[in-house]
């Protein structure tokens, strides 16, 4: 007897996705452990500071070549860094390189854990603070120094009750470029005359925001780097000028870089290349200064490369703290000048010690090991090789008459391979929590495909397409390149199935000419917006094609609304009649017009033709919140009225749902909404190929599932989507909001990144119910026009709702089936490879991908979304 699914159990199976998601989750990204309390110096340690107070200036994603190169803003710091008076860096910022890891790794030294990648985003999150730990800041305050704080609040969050003063923005508003920064600089002069300070954090968020909305190149980045060097000549003319500020020190820092769209998270040379640059006038005394501006760095390394963990013992020699005790990085030897070489061994000694402590408590009977008489460098133990180098470190140390440059030289052979291990030693994964959630994604996978298989015997080839498709999928998730590149996966497959249909359709006799069509937009849709990373920069239809030519793009970004108000009028508002249905449809895309048009002039005035500047004059006096609130509260009064008022009170069996189509398409109104207007022609495109699949004579339900299945995956790639962290779309997340709200923008966000496929899930509903119901009235001999007495229409009716029900069923299981094999497949690649080079740049960002086609895809939009258009076409 076969198994017989029901509702019950794909909610069971579903549920089962988070709890294993999220088991596995806790043990794959644990906190990493640290050593508790603060560092004390020794007396042997201590040397005299050249800095009592320091200003450390943040600002977001400040990219090395936005300051070194010759199209920088930054003219007056490139003067100083030629004059010696500031003394330039770049420094490494390891993945994920996001705002909350790069400050903890800026502020302790150490390496944070992947995890703050989720926490990043979640701003009432107070599990992550560093208030226990030990940090450059704590040091301070256990000085008796005070502190201050302006800009992004990630800063409270990490270290509450920390600040004298302190005044916080949020870091995820992106749309705001001035007001965010204004907000900081507003109290620069007066924290100047303040004398009650001795660290002062500044971090500015402009930069970083202008690069979400409109990347690297935006005509707005000049002005923001000119305006960040004005603060930079500011603060430096004040410790010129004022005497309580003479023994200041400026940092000027990037948290992180970005890529060529704008984006960061990634491993990308521009995202982990951000610029770091000490300045003062003491600094005259031991550099002559370097050429500044720079030749161009495809790499961005530009001048010395450090890693950003070395600007916390860097600091501690120079305003004279303890190292903080988990600190991975190393003194930078630019600054050793400043002291005579009894001292330089002193710094360089505490640097080791600290890092020795480190090493102690990683590797078990650390003190044990020796005698070493080889080379340290002849040991295949890290263990071993850390030992031996201390022994000769600490021989350097404490033997009197030791030359001193050779006691620094070890040190620093001692410090920057124990950096190097510690740095890369693998997290303390929890594999019985990893064990388990796999198990429970398993369990679902199986129980799926038990409950599906025996429902997939109308279509032999769409089953054993979908299920070839499945293994070889999770095979794929095993190999770096292929997870980096997975864009390629899905259109070659998605074109593979079409051919496949396309001889289904000869074979019963149709010309197969929209199958045709189909294979041809595939194609179109892999040029048209490049993805992956092999290939990030080559030509794509967008940036080579649209772009230089901003009329046709606009001409095309129109059509697809026009297309919208056509399609609407003719089924929208269907109780009011007709006229008032094409009055109330244009006004409701009308909106969304305006307000995209008003947000291309803030983002990309350049793509922007002039004749469309009648639109900018009707909306120039309504702000950009205040039309998107107004489009979104069109489409809700537009979608309760079709719901609730203008459903029809009864179905006739042959009619199309046309509650469901006003639903679907008042919904591409709005993914319009949340798209890049470059983007926007493809929901048109979309619609076509909807047409197309329609016309298609020999889909059955179960192929119609495989097919959205494939063109749900394509259509994310197609708007641009990688497996990279880097490629989170932040540039619509804040329409319609005025402040963050974690919620409301993670809604926002996640429709903004899955645009594609969640316009496919609703197109699939929509065609998997009209070929349902032609199935059940084709079981049933019944043609359109022929008549039926009401007792026969109601056992018909009941026929096609029972194939329809089974088809949505079917449907749900094909995708729950799909998700939960390639979740398994993702942990356990996760698993075997936990010690991977690429565990943290590729396949942890590929898990999160995961999670959010999981929880985001299959339970909020395949299940939740399929259950509303199962009522709406009823």
């Amino acid at each position: 007897m076969k198994p017989k699914a029901s509702w019950s159990l794909v909610a069971l199976v579903n549920v089962l996705l988070p709890i294993g998601i999220l088991i596995f989750a806790k043990g794959f990204f644990p906190y990493k452990p640290f050593l508790p309390g603060l560092a004390v110096r020794d007396a042997e340690d201590v040397v005299s500071a050249p800095f009592d107070k320091v200003i450390f200036m943040v600002v977001d994603a400040l990219r090395s070549d936005f300051v070194y190169s010759e199209s920088s803003g930054f003219k007056f710091t490139q003067s100083l860094i030629s004059s010696g008076a500031a003394i330039p860096f770049t420094a490494y910022a390891s993945s994920p390189t996001i705002t909350m890891p790069r400050v903890k790794a800026l502020t302790t030294g150490s390496i944070p854990s992947f995890l703050d990648v989720i926490l990043n985003f979640a701003e009432s999150d107070t599990s992550s603070t560093l208030a226990t730990q030990d940090t450059w800041l704590a040091q301070l305050r256990a000085t008796g120094r005070n502190l201050v704080m302006f800009g992004d609040d990630t800063w409270l969050k990490l270290f509450p009750d920390f600040f004298l003063r302190a005044d916080g923005t949020s870091s995820f508003f992106v749309a705001d470029f001035t007001e965010v920064d204004n907000n900081v600089t507003r109290h620069i002069d007066d924290e100047l005359q303040q004398k009650d300070w001795d660290g002062m954090v500044l971090h500015y968020l402009g930069l970083d925001h202008i690069g979400h909305k409109s990347g690297p190149k935006s005509q707005n980045m000049i002005p923001k780097q000119a305006e960040m060097d004005g603060i930079v000549q500011r603060l430096y003319r004040a410790i010129e000028t004022v005497p309580e500020l003479e023994s200041t020190l400026i940092v000027l820092a990037g948290d992180h870089g970005m890529n060529d769209a704008g984006n960061h998270g990634g491993s990308g040379v521009g995202e982990t290349s951000p610029a770091l640059v000490l300045l003062s006038p003491k600094f005259k005394q031991i550099s002559k200064g370097v050429k500044c501006p720079a030749e161009f760095r495809e790499e961005f390394d530009y001048y010395t490369k450090v890693e950003q963990s070395d600007v916390v013992p860097t600091l501690a020699g120079l305003l004279g703290t303890a190292i903080p005790k988990n600190n991975l990085g190393i003194f930078i030897k630019s600054f050793l000048g400043l002291w005579d070489e009894a001292s330089q061994k002193r710094i360089l000694q505490s640097n080791a010690k600290q890092l020795y402590e480190i090493a102690n408590a990683r590797y078990s009977d650390f003190d044990k090991r020796g005698p070493f008489t080889a080379e340290c460098n002849t040991y295949d133990s890290e263990a071993d090789t850390l030992a031996c180098l201390w022994e000769k470190a600490k021989e350097g140390f404490e033997t009197v008459g030791y030359n001193p440059e050779e006691a620094v030289k070890q040190a620093y052979k001692f410090s920057e391979k124990c950096q190097d291990y510690l740095s890369s030693t693998a997290t303390n994964y929890d594999l019985r929590l990893m064990g388990l959630g796999t198990v429970i994604i398993f369990t679902a996978f199986i129980t799926s495909m038990i409950y599906l298989l025996p429902m997939m015997d109308a279509s032999r080839t769409g089953a054993f397409s979908f299920i070839f498709t499945t293994i070889l999928y999770g095979i794929t998730m095993f190999a770096s390149s292929f997870v980096e590149e997975e864009h390629h996966f899905w259109y070659w497959t998605t074109s593979a199935w079409m051919v496949i249909l396309l001889l289904k359709e000869r074979r019963i006799g149709s010309s197969g000419i929209p199958i045709l069509f189909l294979l041809g937009f595939l194609r179109l849709l892999r040029r048209y917006n490049q993805t992956g990373q092999k290939h990030a920069g080559a030509p794509d239809i967008v940036r080579d094609f649209l772009t230089p030519r901003p009329a046709l793009l606009w001409i095309l970004v129109l059509l697809t609304y026009c297309d919208l108000i056509g399609r609407l009028s003719r089924k929208i508002f269907h109780r009011l009649g007709n006229e008032v249905a094409g009055i109330m449809s244009i006004a409701i895309v009308a909106t969304a017009i305006g307000f995209k048009v008003s947000f291309a002039k803030q983002d990309a005035p350049e793509l922007l033709p002039a004749w469309l500047d009648k639109i900018l004059d009707a909306t120039k006096d309504v702000s950009l919140v205040n039309q998107a609130r107004t489009v979104f509260i069109a489409l809700g009064i537009a979608t309760a009225f079709t719901i609730f008022i203008d459903r029809p009170a009864s179905r006739k069996t042959a009619a199309y749902p046309r509650t469901a189509q006003v639903l679907h398409d008042l919904l591409t109104v709005f993914l319009a909404t949340q798209s890049r207007f470059t983007n926007i022609p493809l929901l048109g495109l979309f619609h076509i190929m909807t047409l197309l699949l329609s016309s298609a004579k020999s889909l059955t339900t179960l192929d119609v599932s495989f097919t959205i299945l494939l063109l749900q995956r394509a259509s994310f790639f197609a708007f641009a989507g990688t497996n990279a962290i880097s490629s989170v779309d932040l540039s619509s997340a804040y329409n319609g909001v005025s402040g963050y709200n974690v919620l409301v923008v993670g809604l926002l966000t996640f429709v903004s990144n899955w645009i594609g496929p969640i316009f496919w899930a609703s197109a699939g509903f929509l065609l998997l119910a009209k070929r349902a119901e032609r199935e059940a009235l084709a079981s049933v001999g019944f043609a359109p026009g022929q008549k039926k007495t009401d007792k026969e229409m109601a056992e018909i009716d009941g026929v096609v709702e029972r194939t329809k029900g089974e088809a949505f069923l079917r449907n749900t299981l094909v995708f729950t089936a799909f998700e939960a094999g390639s979740v398994v497949a993702v942990m356990l690649a996760c698993t075997v490879l936990r010690q991977h080079l690429f565990i943290w740049t590729v396949f942890s960002p590929k898990f999160l991908y995961c999670m959010a086609w999981a929880l985001g895809m299959q339970l909020g939009v395949t299940v939740l979304g399929g259950l509303v258009w199962r009522w709406g076409s009823r």
